[in-house]
This record gives structure tokens, sequence and C-alpha cells, in this order.
């Protein structure tokens, strides 16, 4: 033992005053080693210390205040499954009429599903019918609005077209960002 000094688990076992086999050893290192009793007595010093301190319990709040910071990692399939049981009836009764219901409307969904498979043409034309008359609802509102704003042939010269397109953007990049940041404020909010 004079070969080296002690551990901090060995000077636990005296400090603690443990007995045993393996502590009389540790006894006689620190009688003959000036560097180990000296440090022995400092931590000796400082649990009798800790002793005295007066004992106290925290506030009844104590603990709502340290887990309302602490984040819980909830994984997927537990938030899923308790935001379904929140839907789902407590009585047998309502239950039994849920799951009738969800069996009715799935059978629903099912067969106009499978009903407009067999049909595909029909929708794919309905579909670039909509698209093509939703396309041009767009555009004539488009031009509506630049004629109304600028005349009939106020698009119609390039430098001004460009400068209302540059305008448009940069106005609508800007309201995008502040309602980015808005969203983010309120997140940061209700989280706290």
């Amino acid at each position: 033992m004079e070969h080296r000094h002690l551990t901090p688990n060995e000077f636990d076992l005296l400090v603690d005053g443990e007995e045993g086999f393996g502590v009389a050893p540790l006894r006689a290192h620190v009688e003959q080693c000036e560097a180990c009793r000296s440090e022995l007595e400092a931590q000796q010093r400082l649990v009798n210390s800790l002793e005295t301190l007066p004992h106290f319990s925290p506030s009844p709040l104590f603990a709502y205040r340290v887990m309302r910071d602490v984040q819980v990692f909830e994984p997927w399939h537990v938030a899923a499954v308790n935001s379904v049981q929140r839907y789902v009836p407590r009585t047998r009764p309502a239950r039994v009429l849920a799951a009738g219901l969800a069996g009715i409307a799935a059978t629903t969904l099912t067969a106009g599903t499978l009903w407009l498979a067999g049909r595909l043409d029909a929708v794919a034309f309905v579909a670039s019918v909509a698209a093509g008359r939703m396309r041009g609802v767009g555009v004539e509102a488009v031009n509506g609005f630049v004629s109304a704003t600028l005349g009939p042939t106020g698009f119609a010269t390039g430098s001004t077209g460009v400068a209302v397109a540059a305008t448009g953007f940069l106005a609508a990049a800007a309201v995008a960002a502040f309602g980015l940041r808005a969203l983010a404020a309120v997140s940061r909010r209700r989280r706290m």
C-alpha cells in the first residue's frame, strides 16, 4: 500500500467507518502517508460539517417546477395510442355503436374507391377539366388585379412588370417571414 495513495472509494470506506478485512491495511497506510492522512481529515471535516446542516424539506410545488422544465420523450406510438384513447367511448354500448359506424364508413369508402378505380379514365378527365378551369380562374384574377392596379397596358411594359413582380415577391416573402416568426413565438410561449 505504500507505493500509491488511496482512491476515492477507499477514502469513502474510512470516512464511513466501515469494518472488514480490507480496511485495516488502508488505516495502516493513512498512519504512514501524510498526504492521505490530510486528505482523510479534510473529508471527515466536510462530512461532519454536512451533518450539522439543518434538514429541510422542499416546498410542495418543487417537484412540479422541476418537472415543468424537463423535456419528457414520448415515443410516437404511445402518443398515437393516447390520442386515439381520448376519442374511444367509455361505455360498452357506445363502443359497439362507434365500431359499427366505423365499419360502415370503412365499407363505404372502400366501395367508393373500388368504383372510382374501375373508372379511372372518367376521374382523369374530370380532374383535368377542373385543373384547367382553376388555372383559368387564377390567370383571370391576376390579369384583373394587374389591369385594375396599373391599367390595361400596365403589365405590357417590361420594366414596370418586372418591378411589380419583384415587389410582389418581396412582399410575400416578408409576410411569410413575419408569419413564421409569430408562429415560433406563440409556440415558445406555449412550451413555457
